[in-house]
C-alpha cells in the first residue's frame, strides 16, 4: 500500500474513533436512477458492476451525489463482483 492509502486509512480510523462516520447508501438504486441503457450494460441488464467499465461517468456521478449531501465515505461499485454473481451473466474470471 502506498503512502496515500495509509494516510486515508489513518484518517478513517481517527474519524471512527471520534465521531459517527456517514457512509453512502444504495448504489444499485442510484445507478438505476441514472437510467443506463441495455447497451451500457453490454446486454447484461442488471449487472451494475459492468458499468464500472462501460459507464464510469455514471458510477462517478453517484459517488459525487453522495459526497454532495455530506457523506464521509463511499464504497466501490463491486457488491456483485464475485465469481458467483458474475457467473450468472456468463462473465469469465
Amino acid at each position: 500500500m502506498n503512502a496515500d492509502g495509509r494516510n486515508r486509512i489513518s484518517a478513517l480510523r481517527e474519524a471512527l474513533g471520534t465521531r459517527v462516520v456517514v457512509a453512502d447508501g444504495a448504489m444499485g438504486t442510484m445507478l438505476q436512477a441514472q437510467d443506463p441503457t441495455l447497451e451500457d450494460f453490454q446486454q447484461l441488464e442488471g449487472c451494475n458492476e459492468i458499468l464500472n467499465v462501460t459507464r464510469p461517468d455514471i458510477v462517478r456521478s453517484v459517488h459525487e451525489a453522495y459526497f454532495a449531501v455530506g457523506v464521509d465515505c463511499v464504497e466501490t461499485n463491486t457488491f456483485g463482483a464475485n465469481h458467483s454473481a458474475l457467473g450468472e451473466y456468463d462473465i469469465p474470471e
